[in-house]
């Protein structure tokens, strides 16, 4: 069998492979055997049909493609075999059925051509004396007494309040009836016509009178209103709504104050740091929250000098990643996402519909390239450099996933592979750091503070915690009264 080669973009090697007339015509036979033995046809006995009689009721197209299916996988094989290619999936066939089956005869030799996809080669360019600014998360002291107050927000008793009118951080229990704002329509009156907003009426409804919440001029509106009053408030749904529908109308709700409430709030004291958590003292929650908070702030730090490591290293990398091993990133992430709902009660077959599998697929698509790229040039790096991670830090992450895993059935062998490919890419990023002068900046910096936030609480989860890969909104304003 004579083999060549060809690089193909994408990661892929084209593979054009002559048979030799001897193995097609074994294969050919071999199927004309097969169909001989099976082949139920009126007059004779299975495995007694004449090969002429067989050949006219089956047909040469059907037994030659059954040959060639047959010939394509077998040499396709050898010849992946003889080459000591790593192939990735299935084999694409660059050849046309149609035009095989019409050519092929078992007497001659048989030429194909078929792509396979292959591990990609990351191009690393020099990964020395960059200049890199990363973004400090220091330690904010007023963080612990934010947590505490909003630990007694939360616990707090709502007890009525009378002889003054609502004012702002009261509850108002409500009762209204919203309609979108009249038009230039009008009745037999004369009066200008207004629809009811569908769902836009409550009785006997809990609403935090502040700012954020609900649409812009509802909570407004209230402030200042005695209980029993009623009145016209005027609100304006937000060009970005959850229900399209309504998104930027002018709405009008008719508004009854029934009662008004506040909080009382626990006494910040021992008793209060008994209630909300295991701790006996005011001072050792306070000891706990700050140490917790330092080292919040220290790990989006190193999360975020990762990042900004990872980003340069792409940058410098060159790499072409097969659609093969894209596709099988985003399965095991969908998967990944179907255990996490299943761990939380849902049953994964509500997210993942025929439709929707689709949309999922392309949403996932960018992160996992993101993902595969920061893989393999990570190996890469560590195969040019002979880094490896320690053996007590390969022991330590080990120990500390088997402790979180306590009591759940896991493969060894694959949570083994996880902690060597961490431990792999934390030190290939302290080398990095090594070797490059990072200016620290302050937090907020280089993105929006929300979407920093937001990145490193993921990152951070997934640092701290299990990797996923062995992984075994609510309306505060509507508070009950205690």
């Amino acid at each position: 069998m004579k083999v060549s080669q060809e690089r193909l973009p994408a990661s892929q090697i084209a593979l054009e492979i002559e048979v030799p007339a001897e193995v097609s015509q074994k294969a050919y036979e071999g199927v004309v055997r097969d169909l001989s033995r099976s082949a139920n046809i009126p007059g004779f006995r299975k495995g007694k049909v004449p090969r002429k009689i067989l050949l006219q009721r089956m047909g040469q197209t059907r037994i030659k493609a059954a040959a060639l299916e047959k010939l394509l996988q077998d040499s396709l094989k050898a010849a992946i075999d003889k080459e000591k290619i790593e192939a990735i999936g299935e084999f694409q066939l660059r050849s046309s059925m149609e035009e095989l089956i019409e050519k092929f005869d078992p007497t001659q030799p048989l030429i194909f051509s078929a792509a396979v996809d292959v591990p990609p080669e990351a191009k690393l360019g020099d990964c020395t004396g960059w200049s890199i600014q990363v973004e400090e998360v220091k330690y904010a002291p007023e963080k612990v007494d934010d947590f505490l107050q909003q630990r007694r927000t939360s616990t707090a008793t709502l007890v009525p309040v009378e002889g003054r009118a609502a004012q702002m951080g009261d509850i108002a229990v409500v009762d209204f009836v919203g309609h979108f704002a009249p038009e230039g329509d009008a009745d037999e009156s004369g009066e200008a016509t207004s629809k009811e907003i569908p769902g836009g009426q409550a009785q006997d409804f809990q609403v935090e009178l502040a700012e954020g919440q609900f649409i812009p001029g509802f909570v407004e509106g209230m402030v200042g209103m005695e209980p029993g009053e009623a009145k016209e408030v005027s609100a304006q749904f937000p060009e970005e709504y959850v229900n399209e529908e309504l998104s930027g109308q002018a709405a009008v709700f008719s508004v009854t104050l029934k009662e008004i409430k506040e909080r009382e709030l626990p006494e910040l004291d021992d008793e209060f740091a008994q209630d909300i958590s295991e701790f006996e003292t005011l001072e050792e929650l306070r000891s706990h929250l700050e140490s917790q908070f330092k080292e919040e702030a220290e790990k989006k730090t190193s999360t975020n000098r990762a990042s900004a490591l990872l980003k340069q290293l792409l940058e410098n990398t060159e790499i072409e990643l097969p659609n093969t091993l894209i596709d099988q990133e985003v399965n095991q992430m969908l998967a990944q996402m179907a255990f996490r709902l299943s761990k939380q009660g849902i049953d994964p077959k509500q997210m993942f519909t025929q439709d929707s599998i689709p949309t999922f697929r392309n949403e996932y698509r960018p992160e996992a390239i993101q993902r595969l790229k920061e893989e393999f040039a990570v190996k890469e790096l560590a195969k040019r450099e002979s880094i490896e991670p320690t053996e007590d830090a390969i022991a330590a992450r080990r120990e500390e996933l088997l402790e979180q895993l306590a009591g759940e059935d896991i493969d060894r062998d694959k949570l083994e592979s996880l902690v060597v490919e961490e431990e792999t890419t934390k030190a290939v990023l302290d080398w990095l750091g090594e070797q490059s002068t990072i200016e620290w900046v302050p937090e907020g910096t280089l993105t929006e503070e929300s979407e920093a936030e937001e990145a490193s609480e993921d990152a951070e989860s997934e640092e701290a915690g299990v990797p996923e890969a062995l992984e075994t909104e609510s309306d505060e304003s509507n508070e009950e009264e205690e």
